[in-house]
C-alpha cells in the first residue's frame, strides 16, 4: 500500500499548481502560514522526475513545466521565434555575464553605441530589467537579467552560463580566434 502524502506536501503542490507565476521558497512558505517547505519541494522534485510535468527551480523561483521531451505535443500553433538583432544578442550576453551593467559599460565592451531600442527589445521580451542606478555621478541606470531569461534558456542560475572553454569547445570562438590571429599576424590559441 502506498503511503498517502502528508498535508504540507499536498499544500505545496496545490500552491504551485494554482500559482499564476513561479514562486520563491519564501512566497510559498508565506502562502502556507510560514511552514518550512524546502523538504516538500525536494520530495516533489523527486516525485515528478521523469514524468509528463516536472517541478523545476529557475532563478530562485519554483514552477511546474512540461517535460522538455513532451513540449511539442502541447503546441497548437507554431510560435514565431523572436529574431534578435546582433546588437541585441551582444547586449544580452554582456548583461548576462557582467550584470549589473550600465549602457555605457555595454557600449565600452561592444565598442559601439547601443541604440535605445536594443535594450527596450530585451526588456519587452522579459529577459532584462532595470536593476537600479549606479551610485556614481550621473547615476546611470543599470540592467540585469530576469528569472524569465533563466527559464527561457534553461538555466537554474547565471553560474550555469557556459564559460570560455565551453564556448571554444562548441566552436563558437574559433572564428574570432582565427580572425584575431590574421589581424595580428600571430597564431590563434588552438
Amino acid at each position: 500500500m502506498i503511503d498517502p502524502p502528508d498535508d504540507l506536501l499536498r499544500a505545496v503542490e496545490a500552491t504551485l499548481f494554482a500559482a499564476e507565476a513561479p514562486l520563491s521558497v519564501e512566497e510559498i512558505a508565506r502562502h502556507l502560514g510560514g511552514a518550512p517547505v524546502a523538504g516538500a519541494l525536494a520530495t516533489l522534485v523527486d516525485h515528478y522526475a521523469g514524468r509528463g510535468v516536472e517541478l523545476v527551480e529557475r532563478g530562485g523561483r519554483w514552477h511546474f513545466q512540461t517535460a522538455p521531451d513532451l513540449g511539442h505535443l502541447l503546441r497548437r500553433e507554431r510560435e514565431e521565434p523572436r529574431r534578435l538583432s546582433r546588437a541585441a544578442i551582444e547586449a544580452l550576453a554582456i548583461i548576462a555575464y557582467h550584470e549589473p551593467v550600465s549602457r555605457a559599460e555595454i557600449e565600452a565592451i561592444r565598442g559601439v553605441q547601443t541604440a535605445r531600442g536594443t535594450l527596450d527589445v530585451l526588456m519587452e521580451a522579459g529577459w532584462v530589467r532595470v536593476a537600479g542606478r549606479r551610485e556614481v555621478p550621473g547615476r546611470p541606470t543599470i540592467y540585469a537579467t530576469t528569472p524569465a531569461f533563466l527559464a527561457h534558456f534553461g538555466l537554474a542560475t547565471r553560474r550555469d552560463l557556459p564559460g570560455i572553454d565551453e564556448l571554444r569547445a562548441a566552436g563558437l570562438l574559433d572564428p574570432i580566434d582565427t580572425a584575431y590571429a590574421a589581424l595580428t599576424g600571430g597564431e590563434s590559441d588552438d
